[in-house]
């Protein structure tokens, strides 16, 4: 063999090596295209949105089909977060109401919502994820579930007066009845 068919072996190898490099990353990205649709599919699905820059949003604020279970708690930890922080009577009422909602433990919904009672999201997450639920609401859809706007609104009543007062007295802050009155405002407005 000369050295010249040998320089013409060894290339054509390096281009099929790239050439399969490249085949690899392609089927890789087409998989990952796949697989957005599918979650952008479903989390259309179970939460009735059809516009796709709602279903955009979503994922912007890191919902996905494993999380999107947890939204409709949003305005509850919310008001969990009104005084600055998070009591043990109102981590043990948001985690109740998970699992009352079908937030299994350790999963990635209930993920979601133990980091969201460890670091207090910002209020633009608070705002977009409020006007997510109200698109949802408008639709008649709710995820997982028959929670309404009322229903949200009377466990952050609940998680309000979780902690507050003395002898029943004062239970809900100002700061709290501030929180609820925004509150009551995004998911009543029509």
């Amino acid at each position: 063999m000369s050295q010249d068919d040998f320089l013409d072996d060894r290339r054509r190898a390096s281009e099929d090596d790239y050439f399969r490099k490249k085949d690899r990353e392609l089927i890789e990205k087409m998989r990952q295209a796949a697989a957005a649709d599918r979650a952008k599919t479903e989390l259309s699905t179970r939460t009735g949105l059809s516009d796709p820059a709602l279903i955009a949003e979503l994922g912007a604020l890191g919902f996905t089909p494993d999380t999107i279970s947890v939204l409709p708690l949003v305005p509850v930890v919310q008001m969990a977060w009104a005084e600055g922080g998070i009591t043990p009577a109102e981590r043990d009422m948001l985690i109740r109401l998970a699992r009352g909602r079908g937030i299994a433990a350790g999963g990635a919904a209930d993920q979601q919502l133990s980091d969201w009672m460890a670091r207090r999201p910002s209020d633009d997450v608070f705002a977009r994820a409020m006007r997510l639920i109200r698109a949802m609401l408008d639709t008649g859809t709710t995820v997982d579930g028959s929670l309404n706007a009322d229903d949200v609104i009377k466990y952050s009543e609940s998680i309000a007066a979780a902690s507050g007062g003395l002898f029943g007295i004062g239970k809900i802050s100002a700061e709290e009845r501030e929180t609820l009155g925004q509150i009551v405002s995004a998911l009543k407005a029509r």
